[in-house]
């Protein structure tokens, strides 16, 4: 271990904790938020336009990209609005042999150019230089069995190593980037998956007290899942997902309220075990269950409140996790011609009454006492102006999709609009969640509105919209927060 300490350079972090807030940096939660938001958008744009390669040739070589235009209009907590244009280019290049060998790569670059002074870490003009997002060899045993040997075989072993995405499960507890491999094993009915990898750089880390946590995550994952495919419509599925900090080396000096300078050591190691299933029930219902308990150890904060509500430095211990978090999801398909789907869901997660935010270790869990906050590194859809942490959450969304005009105008035959609609609430209403509000349950509502057009086979355009409607628990004069994207995509 490094035990050269890193100074927070400026008076940020003092001031924070002599002034018995959150001890987070508001600029620095923004950030966290804003990559977030982000890279929802992003996703969205790619799965309407990047293209899939068919497997149906002895040899078939690809390649191609797109190039976006996104305009942002985002609102902080503060309810100050950031102005931010990015232009995108993405290009990739696939060879597929016989559908047994696959190769992919595909780069991105792009310029995020904000109003002067509206961006998120400080650099309002910010070309970002070159990056491989995707670069990974995919082997099927099946389909090489077919294609050299004339045979087929009951079982299928598939292996897929190096820059992919990795959504596990239902996305509770992991969906990110990661440089490593993913090997399934297939014996029908039976699935068995395993993973090993580690953390893109690119993406901010959960703990945004840590110095570096923008460009950083920095953090091993190994996992492996069981699912089942019970009948037609069911699979079930368990598995076991470890997380392995690395950021051990890093040192954060602090000053407590009395001048006493303390350092804050980095270290989260938590295990997930997760239960759920996906399918459907008939032909109009489609369910998505995950239940997960978090355990681990993770270092404490390094300091304590006084009555007086000074800070005061304290050692830090290892403390033990245990938390939990539940997602179900549930989708009507009306079955028109119109392809309309009404959908719900409910999202729920754990939190510490003794924390000061639920995410970090500064400000984080009190010594000598189990830390109960749900932290976590998947994606889910908790909307898009408020887009918090899945930890101290109770989260209800409503939602509905339709083609309002497929079958009646061969312009706008693509043409999908929707709507969701969130609440809000502390799960624990005495517990923090990643920014400061007061012990209230209620944290308020928010409706989001979207298109997605796909104007030609190369030319999409897509629409987000959202308000947040704060509660009385963030104090203050509770402004609705606003969140605008329109992008349009070019595929070649």
């Amino acid at each position: 271990m490094n035990d050269s300490p890193t100074r927070w350079t400026g008076p940020v972090l003092a001031a924070i904790v002599l002034a018995g807030s959150a001890a987070t940096a508001p600029a620095q939660n923004n950030l966290e938020r804003f990559d977030r938001q982000l890279e929802q958008i992003q996703r969205q744009t790619r799965l309407l336009i990047d293209r899939e390669v068919p497997a149906v040739q002895r040899a078939r070589f690809d390649y191609g990209g797109f190039v976006s235009f996104g305009f942002f209009a985002i609102d902080d907590p503060n309810a100050r609005t950031h102005i931010l244009r990015q232009p995108e280019l993405n290009l990739f290049t696939s060879i597929n042999l016989d559908g047994a060998h696959e190769f992919y790569a595909r780069g991105s670059m792009l310029f995020r150019d904000f109003n002067t002074g509206e961006s998120f870490d400080g650099d309002d003009d910010d070309f970002v230089k070159p990056r491989l997002d995707r670069g990974y060899y995919r082997f099927n045993l099946h389909r090489a069995m077919e294609a050299y040997r004339g045979q087929t075989t009951k079982f299928n072993l598939i292996i897929k190593a190096g820059r992919q995405l990795v959504h596990w499960a239902n996305g509770v507890t992991l969906s990110q980037e990661i440089d490593g491999g993913l090997v399934t094993l297939e014996f029908d009915p039976v699935t068995l998956t395993a993973l090993a990898g580690r953390s893109r750089g690119r993406f901010a880390d959960i703990d945004s007290s840590r110095p570096g946590f923008n460009a950083d995550m920095n953090r091993n994952f190994f996992g492996g899942m069981l699912s089942f495919q019970l009948g037609p419509r069911h699979r079930p599925f368990i598995y076991g997902l470890v997380q392995q900090d690395q950021n051990d080396n890093v040192v954060l000096t602090s000053f407590d309220s009395f001048g006493t300078a303390f350092p804050t050591r980095f270290n989260y190691d938590s295990h997930y075990i997760g239960a759920g299933s996906t399918g459907s029930f008939g032909d109009n219902w489609l369910y998505g269950l995950e239940f997960v308990y978090e355990g681990g150890t993770g270092l404490s904060n390094t300091f304590t409140r006084t009555a007086s509500g000074a800070a005061l430095a304290t050692p830090q211990t290892q403390e033990d996790i245990r938390a939990y978090a539940l997602d179900l999801r549930l989708d009507y398909l009306l079955q028109d011609v119109h392809r309309s789907r009404l959908s719900a869901e409910v999202l729920l997660a754990s939190g510490d009454d003794d924390r000061e935010t639920t995410t970090n270790t500064l400000g984080g869990n009190r010594p000598g006492t189990d830390d109960r906050a749900f932290n976590a590194f998947g994606l889910l859809n908790t909307d898009l102006a408020f887009s918090p942490e899945v930890s101290n959450l109770l989260m209800f969304r409503f939602g509905g999709s339709t083609f309002p005009l497929r079958g009646s105008s061969k312009l706008f035959e693509r043409l999908q609009v929707g709507m969701d609609f969130f609440i809000f609430n502390k799960l624990e209403h005495d517990a923090p969640i990643d920014e400061p509000t007061r012990n209230d349950t209620y944290l308020g509502l928010e409706p989001d509105v979207f298109a997605n057009w796909q104007i030609t086979s190369d030319v999409a355009l897509i629409v987000r919209y959202g308000v947040f409607f704060p509660s009385s628990a963030f104090g203050g004069e509770r402004a609705a927060r606003h969140f605008v994207y329109t992008g349009i995509t070019y595929a070649f």
